[in-house]
This record gives structure tokens, sequence and C-alpha cells, in this order.
């Protein structure tokens, strides 16, 4: 007998646990703040993985102490992730398993806080396979009145999918997403930075290093065939 919650629906973070973009910010992001002889290194990166451009931008300016508004940052860094973007690649097992439960009925969305001109040029080469999802939340929505780690993203995908939290999976690979769908009462498969301390994933009900290790059965859904 699992010890796991029944699921019945699925939710899923997009940069660094669908689509192998958080290569893309860090690259970036690294640049930027070289420009003013200043280092990005894993504590920050953790602090920000997962949050709003807005946020990102927020507390790099402050944490870092640089000579720019967030606002300037902010705009110069979205110019060089934009033509980055198109380059996504899916990561291991994100295709096989949201096509394994398509095929078997269970809904399931994104909840990301990517906002929609970011979020489409990801997508640029795999539109069928976005197609498959049922829901799709991103930063910019109206809805969303305060990105991760607050619960709004994934409360508004639960909403949207008509699902009770209790009855919602999150996979999620950053600190701040497992805090954000914990906080709107939803189970939480950690997909772990391995750059990151393993201890800010310690919210997560379980902890993985790659989506190719997942059990759907644990979590009462269909079995992956032999």
């Amino acid at each position: 007998m699992s010890k796991y919650p029944r699921i019945t629906h699925v939710i899923y973070d997009l940069d660094g646990l669908l689509l192998d973009t958080e290569i893309f910010y860090s690259k970036v992001d690294c640049a930027l703040v070289s420009r003013y002889g200043k280092i990005l290194d894993e504590v920050v990166k953790s602090k920000i993985a997962g949050m709003k451009a807005q946020d990102v931008a927020r507390i790099l300016v402050e944490t870092l102490e640089l000579p720019v508004t967030p606002q300037i940052y902010l705009e110069e860094r979205q110019e060089l992730l934009l033509e980055l973007f198109p380059q996504a690649l899916p990561l291991p097992g994100a295709v096989r398993l949201t096509k394994h439960l398509h095929e078997h009925g269970i809904p399931q969305a994104i909840a990301s806080s990517s906002v929609r001109r970011s979020f489409e040029r990801k997508i640029t080469n795999h539109r069928d396979w976005f197609a498959l999802f049922d829901c799709i939340v991103l930063g910019d929505d109206p809805d969303v009145k305060q990105g991760k780690p607050a619960p709004d993203t994934f409360a508004l995908a639960a909403e949207r999918l008509k699902a009770k939290p209790e009855n919602c999976l999150v996979f999620e690979d950053a600190p701040a997403g497992v805090e954000s769908a914990r906080a709107a009462g939803m189970s939480v498969v950690a997909i772990a930075n391995p750059n990151f301390d393993r201890h800010l994933y310690q919210n997560a009900n379980y902890v993985l290093n790659s989506l190719t290790e997942f059990e759907p059965q644990l979590w009462h859904l269909p079995p992956f065939k032999p």
C-alpha cells in the first residue's frame, strides 16, 4: 500500500524541470553581474531560482549592490534570454512522463513564473508536446497576484483544472517552487538541482535526481510499461 496520497491531477514547473533553460538564466545573469565586477554564487542562484523575473532583478540588484536599477537589469536580461530560449531542449524523462499520463487521461498543467513572451520562445520547437497540457498558468497572468514562493501560481492551476489541492502532485526543481506548492496544499516531488544544498528541498514529499526516477504507481498513477 502506498504511503502517498491518491493523485488525480499533475502540475509541472517549466524551467529546469521540463525544459533545460536554467543554463540560459545562469549564463546571462553571470555575464550581466560580471560587468560590474560581481560574482553570482550558488547560494544566490538557489535563492532566485523559480522566481518571477521582476523579483530576480530586484534581489540581484539589492544583494549584489549593482549600480543599476532593477528595471534596467531586467530589460538587459530579457533581451539576452529571448535570443537563447528557442534552443531549449527537454530534460530527461519529461516527454516520457507527460505523454504517458496524457495517454492515460490524467489532467496536467504547467505553472510557471515565465511570462507569455518568454514561454512562447521556449516552446518554439516543442508546440506539439505542449499542446498535451490541459492548462498553462504563467507569471504574467492577471490572476497571479504574487509569484513563487507564494501559492498563487499553483493554486490557480488547480482551480482551472477543477482539482482539489490535496489531489494534485507538483513537480518542481526550485526551492521557491517547492514552498509555493506546499503553501497551496499540494504534494511535491522535487527534482533536486545538484548545485543546490539538498537541505533546501526538505519540505518536498519526495526528492529525486531526475524525472527518469519517478515511479507513478507510488502515487496511484498508471505505471510505466515494462
